[in-house]
């Protein structure tokens, strides 16, 4: 699959896709019925199949300073559109140029001019150009002028509410990572660097790998069951997790804390992927360090016979 950075001066080899338009942040359940219209538009029109999307996320732009939202890493996301059968990938750069721009200025600058686009697919709810003026309707009338296909598709539901990047940050939110695998038909994962710590872990018999969430969006304060993998690895080895500011030992610095098991490396500053597969209790308050031992042996047996069906010891 090819990525390509901007919309301009594009070699003619990578011009006359059709895209699927959006931001795609986790690339769930809806946004790959985006991509299947897409892909089925593409093959009417004996086109490559195509996404384009916005970097950064328009809401990071506008909103400089709002909490971490990303669900999924630039790297999982471009692996997660191959596995879909997307041959490119074009970021296009939202600045404020690009935030002002009309409709119509967006549709002949950017995707006629700049991609050369045979078609483009949308979600049904999708809105553009300065102050989200262009609707979907403006966006298949301007095909019709330009030159270009267009079609759209409806919103997915799972039988209860809609599929959306919002509504998964909100079963994160509440500690549902079950729920939020299910919208994203796949495990929630993150991935970041391992840090140097405080080293507690270590000194009551439990180390773990300290990693810093960047730009992800927040899962709620708690214990987790977790599979991980060093850069390179699918997540698969079994483990626990705690995110939270460790009112225990500290209070004030939120951490999100990985202790694989069975494992005895030293892991500083390399990438580690980590799937949320359960959410195994909220974060608490305990009398002392022994307390919170006990506590942290109970949640790494929970964890390990939830994944692996072991039982005993998991250090």
């Amino acid at each position: 699959m090819q990525l390509r950075q901007g919309y301009s001066d594009l070699d003619q080899a990578v011009r006359g896709h059709v895209v699927a338009l959006g931001n795609f942040d986790g690339v769930h359940a809806g946004h790959a019925h985006v991509i299947d219209r897409a892909a089925a538009l593409a093959r009417r029109l004996g086109a490559p199949l195509g996404v384009a999307l916005f970097e950064p996320h328009p809401r990071r732009f506008f909103a400089p300073d709002a909490p971490p939202f990303r669900l999924m890493s630039a790297a999982r996301r471009n692996e997660r559109l191959a596995a879909l059968g997307v041959k490119a990938v074009f970021e296009l750069p939202f600045d404020a140029a690009m935030s002002q721009m009309s409709p119509e200025g967006f549709v002949q600058d950017v995707l006629v001019d700049g991609l050369g686009i045979a078609g483009v697919v949308t979600g049904s709810d999708f809105h553009f150009g300065h102050k989200r003026a262009g609707s979907t309707q403006d966006l298949a009338a301007l095909g019709q002028r330009l030159g270009f296909a267009a079609d759209f598709a409806d919103l997915l539901d799972n039988g209860v509410d809609k599929i959306s990047s919002t509504r998964i940050r909100k079963c994160l939110s509440d500690g549902d990572v079950r729920a939020a695998a299910t919208l994203l038909g796949q495990s929630w994962t993150i991935e970041g660097e391992v840090l140097r710590g405080d080293q507690i872990g270590r000194t009551i018999g439990f180390p773990t790998a300290n990693i810093d969430l960047a730009d992800f969006t927040r899962p709620a304060y708690g214990v987790y069951a977790v599979r991980a993998g060093l850069a390179g690895e699918a997540p698969s080895r079994p483990a626990v997790a705690n995110f939270g500011n460790r009112p225990t030992v500290d209070g004030k610095t939120e951490r999100f804390e990985v202790h694989l098991f069975d494992f005895d490396q030293d892991i500083y500053g390399r990438e580690l992927s980590v799937s949320f597969e359960a959410f195994l209790r909220p974060e608490q308050t305990f009398s002392g360090l022994d307390a919170l031992k006990a506590q942290i042996a109970a949640d790494a047996d929970a964890a390990r016979a939830l994944l692996t069906g072991a039982s005993g010891p998991s250090t």
